[in-house]
């Protein structure tokens, strides 16, 4: 039996921090006229943006700084340069994130399209391995997944001309909502319902900073006490309550959450972009403020092992964690982070704060420096292709937020001073479960093997193997099958040698073996059987006890 080959484990490295800032508040106490006039705008700026964004597909792969500033110049006209700025950027981002998609799924077309091809090359009936999927159950299976073979090619095909020849399909206020449209019924919404909210997402109402201009923003203004004013297009200039063609809204901005660092960087002149939404189910208007800061400069990785680590294993709904010394000792009991993630997306991201939250709170208590997590990747997990009859399992990794709970998790620790650890996720359940979850198992203290998987990441993060002890040498080295400690380093003197005997290994061998060379003698018996002898040894029924 040849030996299982191990692919090789990643080294762990610390997370970047994150680059910007985001912070929102509601817009109270508008009058009938504030209403009316941000929803005209809206429009007009989004029937602008439409427009915009239809040019910049057609343009393709042919798109130059011409063309960008053609596109600009006529927007300017129907608009302001300020607006029709916004407008360019926030069209150039969608249709590059647009290509990063497209990417993505050709490259998820064509790892199906090798699954398949693998497992109808197999016999049928051909069982998995831990390598490769086998073939399929039946002949009739078979002959389905030849017909999906076809259809993925097919659509494989179409996905690479639209890449080569620069077409996007893109769809402004979303596809999801889009499609919503067709499914009323179970998405519990009217027509007009729906057309509101349409309508609504298709707006356009945000604008760029600038620095070096009057409280970083000159197109939608908030100035320190909080007054909110907006340049109006130039169809619009006639609904102005002041000068300059600017509307001044009746609200008063005041951001309780880093409210203070918004107010140092407008006193300072330095860009802040803003945007203005409205909730269309609380029919609530909502005003976001957002900037860039320097990137966090991370700390060494020997300088977030000093102090310890927590380790964390993410599963669909709990996080197991367990603190570890700088020496890979689990400190404590396993603790557990419940969530959620059966409800709304607003609700699944509250849980994940929640949670979060709770982590953190904890590792601050513990006085370790940084969080180890698993460096999760479920897309090549998630086709059915692979996994075509486990629908469950498919299910379950598809609940666990790999990237959002990423993102949140690196920006949230930033803010309490604690670095994030990525480690390869390579066999931290298998081994954790196999080297930790029964001898740390007690009567009080229940171990899973999401905790013990928790103890592989954190020991990964901190550079120690897995295993609690190294494996044992051949009977004709060293000390026959006898244990080691791992902990001793691998330079240290002496590591391979041979165990010493036990009395020398007892909590006061030195003081003994510095006063008499022999081994100590046993305490006085209180039976007779073990007792110890004082005579020669002879065949003798009786054993001589004085």
């Amino acid at each position: 039996m040849s030996k299982k080959q191990l692919r090789p484990i990643d080294a762990p490295f610390v997370d970047l921090g994150p680059s910007g800032v985001a912070i929102r508040d509601r817009l109270k106490h508008l009058t009938t006229e504030d209403d009316k006039v941000l929803r005209l705008v809206g429009e007009h700026l989004g029937n602008l943006a439409l427009l915009d964004l239809k040019a910049r597909c057609a343009d393709g792969n042919e798109h130059s700084t011409d063309t960008w500033a053609a596109r600009k110049q006529g927007l300017t006209a129907a608009s302001s340069s300020r607006w029709a700025g916004s407008i360019t950027k926030a069209t150039h981002d969608q249709w590059a994130l647009s290509r990063r998609c497209q990417l993505a799924h050709i490259q998820s077309l064509e790892a199906g399209v090798r699954t398949l091809m693998h497992r109808l090359s197999q016999p049928v009936g051909e069982k998995d391995t831990k390598r490769a999927p086998g073939g399929y159950r039946s002949k009739g299976e078979w002959f389905q997944k030849t017909r999906r073979l076809h259809t993925l090619e097919h659509r494989l095909d179409r996905a690479r001309a639209d890449r080569d020849n620069g077409v996007v399909h893109v769809v402004r206020g979303g596809r999801r909502l889009l499609n919503t449209r067709h499914n009323l019924a179970k998405a519990q919404l009217t027509e007009a319902e729906w057309r509101r909210r349409w309508e609504t997402e298709r707006w356009f109402l945000a604008a760029d900073g600038e620095s070096g201009k009057r409280y970083g923003n000159e197109t939608i203004r908030v100035t320190p006490e909080g007054e909110v004013s907006i340049k109006l297009p130039a169809p619009l200039a006639h609904h102005a309550n002041t000068r300059h063609g600017r509307y001044v809204l009746a609200s008063k901005i005041a951001f309780a959450h880093r409210g203070a660092e918004w107010a140092d960087r407008i006193t300072a002149n330095r860009a802040v972009a803003y945007r203005i939404h409205l909730d269309v189910q609380r029919g609530r208007w909502y005003l976001t403020a957002s900037w860039q800061r320097p990137a966090v400069k991370t700390i060494p990785l020997e300088t977030a092992r000093a102090k310890g680590m927590i380790g964390v294993d993410t599963n669909a709904d709990h996080f197991a964690a367990y603190q570890l010394d700088r020496h890979g000792n689990p400190v404590g009991d396993p603790h557990r982070f419940f969530y959620d993630l059966s409800g709304t997306a607003q609700y699944r991201d509250a849980q994940i704060r929640h949670a979060i939250t709770q982590v953190l709170h904890w590792a601050k208590r513990c006085g370790v420096a940084a969080i180890a997590i698993e460096d999760l990747d479920f897309t090549a997990e998630k086709t059915r292709e692979k996994h075509s009859r486990k629908k469950r399992f498919r299910q379950l990794i598809s609940k666990i937020p790999t990237g959002k709970l990423k993102g949140r998790l690196v920006s949230m620790a930033a803010e309490q001073g604690l670095s994030i650890v990525a480690v390869d996720p390579a066999y931290t359940s298998q081994w954790g479960a196999q080297h930790w979850q029964k001898p740390l198992a007690a009567p009080r203290r229940k171990m899973s093997r999401h905790d013990a998987a928790g103890i592989a990441i954190g020991r990964r993060a901190l550079g120690h193997p897995i295993r609690r002890r190294t494996a044992p040498p051949q009977h004709h080295q060293s000390d026959g099958a006898g244990h080691r400690a791992v902990q001793a380093d691998r330079d240290v003197r002496g590591r391979e040698g041979t165990r010493p005997p036990v009395t020398e290994r007892a909590h006061d061998s030195r003081a003994r073996t510095e006063t008499t060379r022999g081994t100590r003698a046993t305490s006085a018996s209180i039976t007779v059987r073990d007792a110890r002898s004082a005579g020669t040894w002879v065949q003798d029924p009786l054993l001589i006890t004085g």
